[in-house]
């Protein structure tokens, strides 16, 4: 029941949870009040507030409040309630932090709920439990509860539901797992609760973020299926953020990518031992080992009170890491994303980011978990891996200052996540076409599919679609009485097995050979060792003995030297919002006495503006540089790798459609190189013409592989619909073979059903993922139109230059001296 007209104040629910929030020595803030408010109306919304400031109680005791409103005289005594509350939430590792601080609250309120967990790790007895008698709240990821909406009858299990509350909503949001969650809403709030019901139950849709630029967009996506505009609720909540560089003491004039930082790793070591509990955050997992050994190396009185956590690592020890951070047996974790996310009240003292963490928003989120209590003050320590960083460090500053948060862009007709959906559907009761198809399109997702592709998609379902019907694997689903079903036992095990849309390289296991679990490696990498080969997992050098079906069998090595594995995607790449900003950063370069950053860069900028220019925010740098490598292009967008990947690749085609020439390209989030042999003919009279978005689709065709690049996405998209099965748990297939069977399904699509929809979706996605084409084009209307672009031609490599030029030299030239030792060399010679 909701109360639209009752004042919160004066209800008994309000009464008790301001009562216990007192006894703890906290008050609600005003947003928490609002969004209470709006729950005990049966509002829907999206609450925003700065992570560590008590977003999730205002839902969560939201929730309660509107229970004991409901049974003000038996709220203590009543028992199995049925499901009230659903907390989705995108990470297992943050169910175990919701679920205690929830089941506390409920404790010391002396009320009978129950917190269940369900995610891959609940055990088949909990879930059986849950099933016979859902627990008043249950918190979830969305690839479970696609698992919970394929059993029968599941309308019954969400008959009492009031609240569906989805947690971190910005980090679902722009994924296929957000579209899981849209599709999950969709059905919830469609289906009919109990036989012979009409009319749908009224439940309350709630999105909680931390940090998202477009909230109104959020808002719409999520609460599409109920057609209600809700509301947002913004915390005005004034959480210092103190930003603290962490300086070399000596600025190198030559930086390069990545060798700074461990270098500096004995400045971290009083940060850690003056605080109770830090956190130090490493951008990929392969420099998480490195960096969790250098510090043991440098500060080995730390050993036992330093840990190491990332998504590889076993389970088991993932889970003792979060409760020994949890209770303060530990000082320090070096940690990937894995931690970024956590329940309010978690005791961090400190943050360090290692390395640019590319974006505003992920800076915010690692910054937020320091002091990450309501009124405490957020502390971020930013350690540089090469000297520019430090630019990109006053640029946060800046960013967080003017809160320019970037956007997470929905995704739209993901007919792969479609596909999979029907068919959970199929699983369970069934569904029928015509009532579904208005049901899907009530998503923001699906609202522009049109009922010619929904018939396609039913196509595929029912006999593989045109190209594959003579195929009996593809005729997954029966119609019986006009309702779309699953029969096929076979069939539906592998569904349920497969439901998700996570699709990585194939993990294997790794195991020591006299017993013990370590954690999960990708194919790729250990492929190309050798037994006898030392590498590093979980903190561990071991030597690869052999390996056998899907297991890697280790022994722990004694060796001081070993492999650090890298993994597919490691590389972030530069945001739009603070691309932009660090452009404008530019400007100050020489006139800065404020920043500390841009004056320990003083010498550096000096030397590029006496060598070449620097450039200002609405100004292109084109530098053409002769040495005995060849000639080189160098051009400055500072738009992040992923655009200068694909706008090299079209200057390069569109320069050699005027005389032949072959290029070597190299990228890093400020710029590109284009090498040639022979002079780049690029000067005042066509330089401007190169950034035309006149033909841009048509030339990004001829200029990137892109049927390549959809061959691989085609990868996914295949698992992700079950075109292609995995295998069974233990009996993976290899990736190449998943590669093979995709390449071989795209090659009949593309011959004999070219307008395939999962084919022209592949090919979507590599142009508006892979390649980001709406900001490509952005970047090459802002310098076609806006910018002056200024063209140096400097005697010798610029402080811009050389680490582009270095990540050439490690990715295209092969030597027998070591990379650090060729470009010690380099600098000397440029320094002489």
């Amino acid at each position: 029941m909701a109360y639209p007209h009752m004042k919160l104040q004066q209800s008994k629910g309000y009464r008790i949870i301001n009562e216990w929030l007192s006894s703890r020595g906290f008050h609600a803030f005003e947003f928490q009040e609002q969004a209470w408010q709006e729950i005990c109306r049966g509002e829907s919304g999206l609450v925003n507030a700065p992570t560590g400031c008590g977003k999730t109680y205002s839902v969560f005791l939201g929730s309660l409040i509107r229970f004991i409103n409901d049974h003000p005289d038996q709220y203590l005594t009543k028992k199995n309630n049925g499901l009230q509350l659903l907390w989705i939430t995108p990470l297992r590792a943050l169910a175990k932090d919701i679920g205690r601080a929830m089941e506390e609250v409920i404790r010391e309120l002396g009320m009978q709920w129950r917190v269940g967990i369900r995610n891959g790790d609940t055990d088949t007895a909990e879930r059986s439990r849950q099933k016979k008698n859902m627990p008043e709240v249950l918190i979830i990821t969305p690839e479970s509860l696609h698992l919970l909406l394929a059993q029968k009858q599941y309308p019954e299990l969400f008959a009492s539901l009031r609240i569906i509350a989805v947690d971190e909503w910005h980090e679902l949001l722009g994924s296929k797992r957000g579209v899981q969650v849209e599709l999950a809403i969709s059905r919830i709030v469609n289906c009919q609760f109990s036989p012979g019901t009409s009319g749908k139950r009224s439940v309350s849709v709630w999105g909680i973020s931390a940090t998202i630029g477009n909230l109104p967009e959020a808002k719409e996506v999520l609460l599409a299926p109920l057609q209600k505009e809700g509301v947002i609720i913004r915390a005005q909540v004034n959480k210092e953020i103190v930003v603290e560089s962490i300086l070399p003491d000596e600025i190198e004039k030559y930086p390069w990518a990545g060798h700074l930082g461990i270098k500096l790793a004995e400045k971290l070591v009083p940060i850690i031992e003056r605080s109770r509990t830090t956190l130090i955050f490493i951008n990929t997992r392969g420099m998480s080992e490195t960096w969790y050994q250098t510090l043991l190396t440098v500060a080995p009185q730390l050993a036992g009170a330093i840990a190491l956590h990332h998504g590889s690592i076993e389970q088991e020890l993932r889970l003792w890491v979060e409760e020994a951070l949890h209770t303060e047996k530990l000082k320090a974790v070096v940690c990937t994303s894995s931690l970024d996310l956590g329940v309010d009240f978690r005791p961090v003292d400190a943050v360090v980011q290692v390395g640019s963490p590319k974006g505003i928003a992920r800076f915010l989120q690692r910054a937020g978990r320091s002091g990450h209590r309501p009124g405490e003050q957020s502390r971020i320590y930013f350690l540089p891996t090469h000297s520019l960083e430090l630019l990109e460090v006053a640029a946060l500053k800046t960013a967080i200052k003017e809160m320019a948060i970037e956007s997470r862009e929905p995704l739209l007709l993901c007919f792969d996540v479609l596909l999979q959906w029907l068919c959970t559907l199929a699983i369970g009761d069934g569904f029928e076409q015509a009532a579904l198809y208005h049901e899907i399109k009530s998503t923001h997702c699906f609202a522009d599919m049109t009922e010619a592709e929904w018939q396609d998609i039913l196509l595929h379902l029912t006999i593989g679609g045109k190209a594959l019907q003579q195929y009996d694997e593809y005729k997954k689903v029966e119609i019986e009485d006009g309702r779309y079903v699953i029969r096929n036992r076979r069939i539906a095990m592998r569904h349920r097995m497969h439901i998700g849309t996570i699709v990585s390289d194939a993990m294997l296991k790794v195991k020591l050979m006299k017993g013990g679990y370590i954690g999960v490696i990708e194919e790729w990498f250990i492929s190309r060792l050798e037994p006898g080969d030392v590498f590093t997992l979980a903190g561990r050098n071991l030597e690869l003995v052999m390996i056998r079906e899907m297991d890697v069998m280790v022994r722990v090595s004694r060796s001081k030297k070993s492999i650090v594995p890298s993994w597919m995607g490691g590389r972030m790449s530069l945001t739009a919002n603070l691309g932009q900003i660090l452009r404008q950063t530019f400007d100050k370069a020489l006139h800065n006495e404020d920043e500390i950053e841009l004056q320990s860069l003083h010498g550096l900028f000096e030397l590029q503006q006496q060598l070449s220019h620097i450039p200002r925010h609405d100004e292109l740098l084109i530098e053409q540089i002769e040495d005995k490598n060849g000639f080189h292009l160098l051009v400055y967008p500072f738009e992040g790798r992923q655009v200068h990947e694909a706008l090299s690749a079209i200057l390069a085609y569109r320069i050699g459609q005027s005389l032949p020439i072959t290029f070597s390209i190299s990228m890093n989030d400020y710029g590109f190189e284009l090498l040639s042999d022979q002079p780049v003919p690029v000067d005042d009279s066509n330089v401007r013409e190169l950034f035309s978005t006149d033909h841009l689709l048509t030339d990004i065709q001829k200029s990137i592989n892109s049927t390549e690049m959809a061959r691989r996405k085609f990868r996914d998209i295949a698992v992700i619909g079950g075109l292609i099965f995995q295998g069974m748990p233990g009996e993976r297939k290899k990736a190449r073979h998943l590669q093979s069977s995709a390449s071989l399904l795209f090659k009949v699509f593309e011959e004999y059903e070219p307008n395939n929809i999962l084919l022209k979706q592949a090919y979507q996605e590599v142009l508006m993922q892979q390649m980001d084409e709406v900001r490509l084009r952005m970047a090459m209307q802002r310098i076609h139109d806006h910018s002056t672009i200024v063209l140096r031609f400097p005697e010798q490599l610029t402080p811009l230059s050389f680490p582009i030029i270095v990540d050439g030299l490690n990715r295209n030239h092969y030597s027998s001296e070591k990379l650090e030792d060729r470009v010690r060399k380099m600098q000397a010679q440029l320094e002489k």
